[in-house]
């Protein structure tokens, strides 16, 4: 959009770039900043244009885009020109995900690099590689307080290590995934630490004050992130003798955004990492990034305008890249981070489906889905050019941030329902076979969530130890049922290292000292790869795991409906303990898949003539696409075993 005051500062800008990026062919970007630029002066200068430096700040943040630019290496370039021809690549059903600890899963990045023939011989072709900068080594949060952002701990491997696992990772036609930590920084940061020595420049990248008159007026509003280890939201610096916001842990502190220098910091991050060979970058805790007094500090408008500017700037500089928000928020908040008003994703193009995982789990728990969709169907839609990141589990606690409103409609008390998820999970509740803990409890409020691997929260771990083999079936078709509602839902299915092969719960994280305060630390394994060998050995639990995972992943990859278009209608079936919804393909007529999932421990049945208005799966037999099978039918019934799930077809379709 051409509007004259900011195109006079463009041409202003653009004369006052150094020589040595004068000088370059930068065809590419300059037509690109001409296209984003109104965007970019509008935005910043909505943040900070009541400054007096805005002119000289927004110098240095096209100088940043343009070095960074210069800097990106041709592959990547001709990837972003690829990208930007085929703009819904990412949309394709053909992804799907893992996210790993890089020394969980293989030790090092060397070897994750030789461990992606594993990955690819699952299916997986998008890999996310949890935190791997620098970070100390006893107050690392799980690699989420980074001590510097341009460097890797060296526990797992160098700044060149990683680009060749990047590079062997393009070659395999696989995406990369990294982490910016936007939020914050840990108290060991080069930027903190020029804090505490009382560098007015770098105090400004923070929240630091005298006294705690400020600190008190944001805490009245201000809720506790981990109240059982860092209660409250600002720490006294003894050194400072100061008080520092840290809303996570007294180790990390919060950046302050209202400082422009703080905004073309972290940009120049994240392009720096782009610049590494990152596909995706998964923004960390973007709803904490703009503070206010008066509010929850969480989900403000400024933030998303930040995310708004960060993704402007990177469609400059590499523009296919594409951004995960880590916003574990109210549903009718996470779907803010794809952006409002808008068609295409303006912030972020992928977002964490928490809602979904945690109505999963509450249907494990109920055997029902009557909050599961109830929930779905509250769920605002998301943007047409946008995706869900679906998963059933990952490195952090299980949080049961469902609407009160929800519960209510689905029968339950909502303070006393998520007391029995609770207990059921913990194994408190005596009829559950489930054997996780609680994680973050609040002692004021009554609020818990739930640490826990997958297969030991659906019964495999209780089922091993008494040796029963039906209750071990039952939760492996409980682990089978959980991924293919992931994997036909509408979105980029994402699995948990470990998950394939049925990791247990692991408790040695209470030998290390530096994690036993932590119990998420269970639940983020490192894999013993002699186990990992028994997926080939036939019947045994790995095998049943990673051969019906392996399966799973090939059919939704040969199936056009479960790609993400807006595509899914949920069907009301009349009974409870069935989840059913349709996928059609957007590029085929009459070519439909229904997807029906049983959460019940007995057989329930589906009424085909109620589907007449959603298809033809009333005539003719039924096809299974994952099994290869017709199911029972008796009459007009489907007969949906227990834990079962089909992805259905007219046979005369397939």
């Amino acid at each position: 959009m051409y509007e004259q005051v900011s195109h006079s500062l463009l041409n202003k800008i653009l004369d006052e770039l150094k020589p040595e990026i004068r000088r370059r062919d930068l065809r590419h970007f300059y037509t690109r900043l001409g296209a984003n630029f109104y965007a970019i002066y509008s935005l910043f200068h909505h943040l900070y244009g009541q400054r007096d430096d805005f002119e000289q700040q927004m110098v240095n943040l096209v100088e940043v885009m343009a070095r960074q630019y210069i800097k990106r290496n041709g592959d990547l370039k001709q990837s972003d020109i690829e990208r930007e021809q085929s703009h819904n690549w990412f949309l394709s059903q053909q992804w799907v995900g893992m996210a790993l600890y890089v020394d969980g899963f293989a030790d090092d990045l060397t070897g994750a690099r030789s461990h992606l023939g594993y990955l690819q011989d699952l299916g997986v072709n998008m890999v996310h590689m949890m935190p791997i900068l620098r970070c100390p080594a006893g107050a690392s949060d799980g690699g989420y307080a980074v001590s510097d952002f341009r460097n890797i701990d060296a526990r797992v491997g160098t700044l060149e290590q990683l680009r060749e696992l990047a590079d062997s990772m393009r070659v395999r036609d696989m995406l990369l995934t990294l982490d910016v930590v936007v939020n914050h920084t840990s108290d060991e940061h080069e930027w903190a630490q020029r804090a505490r020595a009382g560098e007015k420049k770098y105090e400004d990248y923070f929240y630091i004050f005298r006294d705690r008159n400020i600190p008190d007026m944001f805490e009245e509003t201000m809720p506790e992130i981990f109240p059982e280890t860092a209660p409250g939201n600002f720490t006294f610096d003894t050194t400072m003798k100061k008080w520092v916001m840290t809303v996570f842990n007294d180790y990390q502190w919060d950046l302050n955004y209202s400082n422009p220098a703080v905004f073309i910091e972290m940009v120049d991050i994240i392009l720096f990492w782009a610049n590494q060979g990152a596909d995706i970058v998964r923004l960390d805790a973007v709803a904490f990034l703009w503070k206010k007094i008066g509010t929850t500090c969480q989900n403000e408008r400024e933030a998303h305008l930040i995310l708004q500017l960060m993704k402007d700037c990177s469609q400059v500089t590499a523009p296919g890249v594409l951004f995960i928000a880590e916003a574990i928020v109210a549903p009718v908040e996470i779907i803010k981070y794809f952006g409002e008003d808008a068609v295409i994703a303006k912030e972020c193009e992928i977002a964490y489906n928490a809602t979904f995982m945690a109505l999963l789990w509450e249907a494990v728990a109920t055997k029902n889905a009557k909050l599961l969709d109830q929930g779905i169907r509250s769920l605002p839609d998301k943007l047409d050019r946008a995706t869900w990141l679906n998963y059933v589990r990952c490195h952090d606690d299980i949080g049961l941030g469902f609407d009160d409103t929800d519960i209510i409609k689905a029968g339950y008390n909502p303070y006393a329902h998520r007391r029995f998820l609770v207990d059921y999970f913990t194994g408190v509740y005596d009829a559950s076979p489930a054997r996780g803990q609680p994680f973050g409890v609040n002692f004021k409020t009554g609020d818990a969530r739930i640490s826990g691997s997958l297969a030991s929260l659906v019964g495999l771990e209780s089922a091993l130890l008494a040796g029963d083999e039906a209750a071990i079936q039952r939760s492996i078709d409980i682990i089978l049922l959980l991924h293919s509602m992931i994997m036909s839902f509408g979105g980029i299915p994402l699995l948990y290292y470990g998950d394939e092969i049925g990791n247990l719960n692991d408790c040695t994280f209470l030998q290390d000292e530096n994690k036993a305060h932590d119990n998420r630390w269970m639940h983020r394994p490192r894999i013993d790869w002699t186990k990992a060998e028994l997926r080939n050995q036939h019947g045994s639990v790995e095998q049943r795991i990673f051969m019906g995972l392996q399966k799973m992943i090939a059919v939704r990859k040969s199936t056009a409906a479960f790609a993400d278009y807006n595509n899914r209608w949920l069907i009301e079936t009349g009974n409870p303990h069935l989840f059913v919804f349709l996928r059609n393909n957007p590029f085929q007529l009459n070519d439909s898949v229904l997807v029906v999932g049983n959460f019940d421990a007995a057989p329930q049945s589906l009424t085909l003539s109620d589907l007449s208005n959603r298809g033809h799966f009333e005539y003719g037999r039924l096809y299974d696409l994952y099994s290869g099978e017709s199911p029972q039918q008796f009459n007009d019934q489907l007969v949906v075993p227990p834990h079962r799930f089909y992805w259905l077809t007219d046979h005369r379709l397939s």
